[in-house]
């Protein structure tokens, strides 16, 4: 979830007893295995072009929220049916939003659609330069590759897709619709403090650590405070580094993170959550059907 991030929690008050499971499964029908389309990085987020008919739009790619998000005027505009209502509950507060059935999405060669979109307000869109934002349904439709030095997008059907790559491979769980990693901080006296990390491509940030993980470990020393902002509102961090991030094999060093001061980006006991700051410098891969990440370093 772009700016504060986290989990996202979702309250469904369906008005039609008909409506099917979020994220169901739905073929495509163009006779491909994998497809390929440019996205753009704008202001540290991977932002798709998606199409609905004759429509262009950009989507952010967000594994931290768990609906597909679609603005409102754009929902207004292809007249999409109603069908209830959804509480996101969020960092700072919650939000109520409508829900819609959903378009059929086209990304590059590939033609998607989930069950139902919620209304994502328009002055946040426009204001942030988004027509909409796919979340957990989709990363659970695709494996899906991301390339930030080719700026590439690939999208492979699950059952047929095989990696040969040499990346890290890390095994993901999940809680909710939320990938979660297992990751080792290591701190200024040389501990190493090994906790779980919520995987969110849509905050721009490297790491987010939560007020309880930071007290805990004393981790807040001379820095920038600024709020973020996010679902319900805005809490206060304070930016600095950590010595350094372990991911399996990998190391990270000096990370850059956002120690928060109120709240957290997580619930307890996971630490915080990594973002784009963190995956701009792999190849990822996300491949939820087999349950894990996989992380290439980037060439530069």
């Amino acid at each position: 979830m772009s700016g504060l991030g986290g989990h996202i929690l979702f309250v469904m008050l369906l008005l039609c007893s008909g409506a099917a499971v979020l994220g169901q499964r739905q073929e495509s029908p163009y006779n491909t295995n994998s497809a390929a389309v440019s996205f753009e990085s704008r202001r540290g987020h991977f932002m798709v072009p998606v199409r609905v008919g004759a429509n262009a739009y950009a989507f952010l790619l967000d594994t931290g929220y768990g609906m597909t998000m679609f603005r409102r005027d754009h929902i207004d505009a292809l007249g999409l049916r109603r069908t209830g209502r959804v509480t996101i509950v969020g960092i700072a507060g919650e939000e109520p939003a409508d829900v819609f059935e959903s378009p059929t999405f086209r990304i590059g060669e590939m033609e998607w659609k989930t069950r139902r979109v919620a209304a994502y307000p328009v002055e946040q869109g426009r204001s942030r330069r988004r027509d909409g934002i796919l979340g957990s349904a989709f990363f659970r439709r695709f494996v899906i590759e991301i390339d930030p030095s080719t700026k590439l997008l690939k999208l492979h059907e699950p059952r047929r897709y095989e990696y040969t790559g040499e990346g890290e491979v890390l095994a993901l769980r999940f809680q909710g619709s939320t990938p979660i990693v297992e990751g080792t901080i290591v701190l200024t006296n040389g501990t190493e403090v090994r906790s779980e990390f919520e995987i969110d491509s849509g905050c721009t940030g490297a790491l987010c650590i939560g007020k309880h993980f930071v007290e805990a470990h004393q981790l807040v020393a001379a820095g920038r405070d600024r709020e973020r902002f996010g679902v319900g509102g805005g809490t206060r961090t304070r930016t600095g580094r950590l010595p350094k991030l372990k991911l399996g094999k990998l190391a990270i060093e000096q990370p850059a993170a956002d120690f928060f001061l109120e709240g957290s980006p997580v619930d307890p006991p996971l630490a915080g959550h990594i973002g784009a700051g963190i995956l701009r410098d792999f190849k990822v891969v996300f491949d939820y059907s087999r349950k894990r990440m996989i992380l290439e370093p980037l060439k530069r």
